[in-house]
């Protein structure tokens, strides 16, 4: 019978390529788990649900949670915005302006995007509008658009747009830069430097360029041991994660493809965009079709399908729960 169950498992859902979108009693769900692997069972099961806690944004991103305030924020980027959402309070807006902060109106994706706390849990932000990656000044709990610097410029130049970034236990920071929060993005006069590049910022805040070799460098993340990194490219052209390893002084090394999304991409919404990465090394990579779950050795055990073009990911308290931006909403799924 546990061959038979096992042999089912591992053939894909037929149904799961249609979105579902159903209310069970007050909560709302979408989408369907398409499964490739038995082992994606022991991740999620397959009867979980996608549930909307957040709807009737313009394009969501950057997911974070914030332990002090048992609490989840994530980016609605067009308005300049973030939100916070939890168990006891639902949805709110907790931060505006969070990534343009000039008073002179302009064009383009301006709000924050990709989130993250640093080692003493100060929330840092990639910020399109500024152009920069910065710390807010404030407590979590009574934020304000205070914002400081952590990189801003590459030998001399001024960054295009910091979309995600990742810290190192070493404390050094790294971050994709690619042109989308510019205001007519690869034609904007305003771009100084006439690649998109991954780079990594030390203590002492020295940018360096880690590659130039991605078209979109877009999510980051290491692996559970730090040895490996890898980047999503959200080029439609090459639609791929790429896995690079890191040396002792930080730098990457031996580039080369984890997994080559571009025939999906041409046919399921979504581009490889953020991702993450649990205690066991399984990657939750958002893409085409959704969130698309890996193990450490590239196989693709399945897919989150929400239906939408989706951003981004990140866990809950004890990898228990996966929050996703999708396209308009906030969504959870529980995770074994």
């Amino acid at each position: 019978m546990l061959l038979c169950l096992l042999t089912l498992a591992c053939q894909p859902d037929k149904q799961s390529t249609d979105t579902a979108e159903a209310v069970s009693g007050t909560i709302k769900t979408i989408g369907e788990i398409e499964v490739l692997d038995a082992s994606l069972n022991l991740v999620v099961s397959p009867n979980a649900k996608m549930e909307v806690l957040s709807e009737g944004h313009v394009w969501t991103e950057g997911p974070v949670w914030v332990p002090e305030l048992e609490a989840v924020l994530f980016c609605d980027i067009p308005p300049n915005k973030i939100f916070k959402w939890s168990e006891s309070e639902g949805s709110s807006l907790y931060l505006t302006p969070s990534g343009y902060t000039s008073d002179v109106a302009r064009g383009g994706e301006v709000g924050s995007n990709g989130l993250l706390l640093d080692a003493e849990g100060r929330l840092v932000l990639c910020q399109h509008g500024d152009r920069r990656v910065a710390r807010m000044e404030a407590a979590l709990d009574q934020p304000r658009a205070n914002f400081s610097s952590l990189a801003e410029r590459w030998d001399g130049k001024r960054l295009n747009s910091p979309n995600d970034a990742a810290f190192h236990p070493n404390g050094n920071l790294y971050f994709t830069d690619p042109p989308y929060g510019l205001e007519f993005r690869m034609q904007d006069s305003t771009k100084e430097i006439d690649f998109q590049g991954v780079y990594m910022v030390d203590a002492a805040q020295n940018v360096q360029l880690l590659t130039d070799e991605l078209s979109r460098p877009n999510g980051i993340a290491f692996s559970p041991d730090y040895k490996i990194a890898y980047v999503a490219n959200s080029d439609p052209d090459r639609a791929i994660w790429m896995a690079y390893d890191v040396q002792e002084d930080g730098t990457f090394a031996n580039g080369r493809v984890f997994f080559d999304a571009t025939d999906m991409a041409a046919h399921k919404k979504g581009l490889p965009d953020g991702l993450k990465v649990n205690a066991a090394g399984i990657l939750f990579a958002t893409g085409p079709g959704g969130v698309l779950i890996f193990s450490h050795d590239g196989s693709h055990l399945g897919t989150l399908n929400t239906g939408e073009a989706t951003s981004n990911c990140a866990f809950g308290a004890d990898e228990k729960t996966l929050f996703i931006t999708a396209d308009m909403y906030l969504l959870k799924i529980d995770l074994r």
